[in-house]
């Protein structure tokens, strides 16, 4: 029985152009397909790439039956029309490994995530989902919520990022509100950049002081003032909750009041560590991929040994494109 070949790392960024569409399969996607169906690729970034519609369903062909692959980031743009998410559907639909599945900067909309949400729904391992600026609206979030099951159900997300999406009103985030607040699972839930305003934001405080899991919540520029903030600190000093980091950057709010929510998060953190309760968090932080925050340096990697453990490119815009998820 031959070695099998060490997991490796693949990330085909927006600087690299494709071959022309006449020609053979370029080089980088047949390399793609191959550590695909080899099983020898855990985590996949295709994040703003320029794929024809051919090599994107070749790519999804193979990864339907990958075992290996854990996370798998079409950031901006990759899944780009109703045909491609069709695609991505059925490799979901087959597929058994993946954890992580980023899709920010997609043009979904709501009727691109009812195509979706099935295969979504019935994946058994994954628990980690962006959606940011995907033009969704209620009626996704509607869908949403069904990733996130009560207790008792299908283990369900426990990070969900649906930054950047105007569409969705009130109505919506308060059924999201209500879900994460029966959820057993969520950790992470990152709304920020959404016009959410006040009103919204005493809905999460209700669903944060329900939740016995959600340890990060972003909510950085969502139209939040000292209102809303006074709340949030009436319920992190009063009720005893999982949540670790709240982020309130770019909002309406004194500097006072959320140098006193953050102190009294640190306070509770602090008490945990001492209590040995802090380790599980600290592993599924480390694992965290950042929707679109993280800058990193310009680099590329592309070692000449082919059994090398990692094939590595990054975009030229400073993105940071992969971190490798520990679940």
């Amino acid at each position: 029985m031959g070695t099998r070949r060490p997991l490796a790392l693949w990330s085909w960024s927006r600087s690299c152009r494709q071959a022309p569409a006449s020609g053979s399969l370029c080089q980088p996607v047949r390399d793609i397909c191959r550590g695909l169906r080899d099983n020898a690729v855990r985590l996949l970034s295709l994040r703003g790439c320029r794929l024809c519609d051919r090599d994107f369903g070749r790519i999804c062909r193979a990864l339907a039956g990958a075992t290996s692959l854990a996370q798998l980031n079409l950031n901006l743009g990759v899944v780009s029309s109703p045909s491609r998410i069709k695609q991505l559907a059925e490799a979901l639909r087959t597929n058994r490994s993946i954890q992580s599945l980023f899709l920010h900067g997609s043009p979904l909309t709501d009727a691109g995530l009812a195509l979706l949400n099935p295969a979504l729904a019935l994946h058994p391992a994954l628990v980690a989902l962006d959606l940011g600026d995907c033009m969704l609206g209620d009626e996704a979030i509607n869908l949403i919520c069904g990733l996130l099951p009560p207790d008792g159900a299908k283990s369900g997300l426990k990070e969900l990022t649906l930054s950047a999406n105007p569409g969705i009103t009130p109505k919506g985030w308060s059924r999201l509100a209500i879900a994460v607040a029966h959820s057993s699972q969520v950790r992470v839930l990152n709304l920020d950049y959404n016009p959410l305003g006040d009103h919204v934001a005493g809905m999460l405080a209700v669903a944060v002081a329900s939740s016995r899991t959600l340890e990060v919540l972003d909510l950085e520029g969502t139209g939040l003032t000292n209102q809303s903030a006074q709340t949030l600190l009436d319920m992190v000093e009063n009720y005893p909750t999982a949540l670790r980091s709240l982020v309130l950057a770019e909002n309406s709010i004194s500097p006072e009041l959320q140098q006193q929510i953050c102190d009294l998060l640190s306070e509770g953190e602090e008490e945990e560590e001492v209590a040995g309760g802090a380790g599980d968090t600290q592993e599924w932080e480390r694992g965290r991929e950042p929707a679109a925050h993280q800058r990193g340096s310009s680099s590329w990697m592309c070692p000449s040994d082919p059994s090398s453990q990692m094939v590595l490119m990054t975009s030229g815009l400073g993105d940071s494109l992969l971190a490798e998820t520990e679940m």
